[in-house]
C-alpha cells in the first residue's frame, strides 16, 4: 500500500490577487493617482520657485526660515507617500489600514503645509483672494465642513455609500485634507491679516473641532459589531477580523487627535493666563494736568 503525496502550499495569487500580509515596502509601492499628483506637483513647484526668489534678501530670508522650508517639504513628502502609493488601493481590505491614511491626510500632513507659509503674508481681506480666505478660514464655516465631512462619511449610510460608489479611494480623503487644512489654518493662524481671531478663540476652536473625530473614535471602539456592510464578510489583511479592524481604526482616530486636542488646551491656558495677568494689573493713573 502506497503513501500518499503530501499537498504542496498553494502560493499566494498572482497578478490580480491580493496579498494579506503585505510588508511595509509593498504598501509604498508607487502606485501613481493623477486626481492627487497633478495639483500636488503644481504646489510644490509654486511654492519652490515663490521660495527661491525670496530667499535672494535678508528680508526674504526672515520671512522664509529653512524650518518652514522643511515643514512643507516633509508635509509633501507625506501627502506623497499616502496618497501615490499601492496602500491606497486596498480600501476593501484593512479599514484601520484605510484610516491610518486619513488620519495622516488630516492630522499630519496639513500642520506641516500650514506651518510652511511664510511669516508676514499681506492679503487684503475686502477683495479677491484675501476675500475668499476670511471666508473659508472663518471659524464657523471651517468648522462647519469639518463636522460634515467627520459626521457624514463616518455614518454607516455614508461609508458603505463611498466604498461601493469607490469614492472612497480618491473623494474622501482629497475632502479630509481640504477640511482639516481649514481646520488648522484657523488654529495656527498662518494669515493674521484675514484672521483676526485671538489666542482664546482658537483654542475653544480646537476644543470643540476635535470632538466629532473623538466621537467617532469611541463609536468604533466600543461598538460589538461591524457598522459598515462593505466589512462585514470582507477578507481583511494580516489576518484581522473585520471588527478588529474597526476597533485598531478607533484607537488610530483617537490617538492621531490627541496631539490637536493637546495644542488646544494649551492655547486655552496661554489665554487664561493672560487673561488673568491683564484683570491683575492695577489701572492707570489719570495723566495730571501741568501748570
Amino acid at each position: 500500500m502506497s503513501t500518499p503525496t503530501p499537498l504542496r502550499p498553494v502560493p499566494p495569487p498572482s497578478g490580480g490577487g491580493i496579498d494579506l500580509n503585505p510588508t511595509l515596502a509593498d504598501l509604498l509601492r508607487l502606485h501613481v493617482d493623477p486626481v492627487f499628483l497633478l495639483p500636488m506637483l503644481l504646489a510644490a513647484g509654486l511654492y519652490a520657485w515663490r521660495c527661491a526668489q525670496a530667499r535672494r534678501t535678508p528680508d526674504g530670508r526672515a520671512r522664509w526660515p529653512l524650518w518652514r522650508v522643511l515643514s512643507f517639504a516633509l508635509g509633501m513628502v507625506l501627502l506623497f507617500l499616502t496618497t501615490q502609493s499601492l496602500a491606497g488601493t486596498m480600501t476593501q481590505s484593512s479599514m484601520a489600514l484605510y484610516m491610518a491614511r486619513l488620519m495622516v491626510l488630516a492630522e499630519l500632513v496639513p500642520p506641516l503645509l500650514v506651518l510652511g507659509v511664510p511669516r508676514g503674508v499681506r492679503l487684503d481681506p475686502r477683495r479677491g483672494l484675501g476675500r475668499v480666505l476670511n471666508v473659508l478660514l472663518d471659524p464657523w464655516v471651517a468648522l462647519a465642513l469639518w463636522t460634515a465631512v467627520i459626521v457624514f462619511w463616518n455614518v454607516p449610510a455614508g461609508f458603505n455609500a463611498s466604498i461601493v460608489t469607490n469614492t472612497a479611494a480618491s473623494l474622501l480623503p482629497a475632502l479630509y485634507l481640504l477640511s482639516s487644512l481649514l481646520v488648522w489654518g484657523v488654529v495656527l493662524r498662518p494669515l493674521p491679516s484675514v484672521q483676526p481671531a485671538g489666542i482664546g478663540s482658537r483654542g475653544w476652536f480646537g476644543l470643540i473641532a476635535s470632538l466629532p473625530m473623538m466621537a467617532v473614535a469611541a463609536v468604533w471602539l466600543y461598538a460589538r459589531d461591524v457598522l459598515y456592510t462593505p466589512y462585514v464578510n470582507a477578507l481583511c489583511l494580516w489576518n484581522l477580523t473585520p471588527l478588529q479592524n474597526q476597533q485598531i481604526s478607533g484607537w488610530i482616530m483617537m490617538l492621531a487627535g490627541m496631539p490637536a486636542l493637546a495644542l488646544a488646551f494649551i492655547q486655552l491656558m496661554m489665554w487664561l493666563i493672560k487673561l488673568s495677568e491683564g484683570q491683575g494689573m492695577p489701572p492707570k493713573p489719570d495723566a495730571q494736568p501741568q501748570g
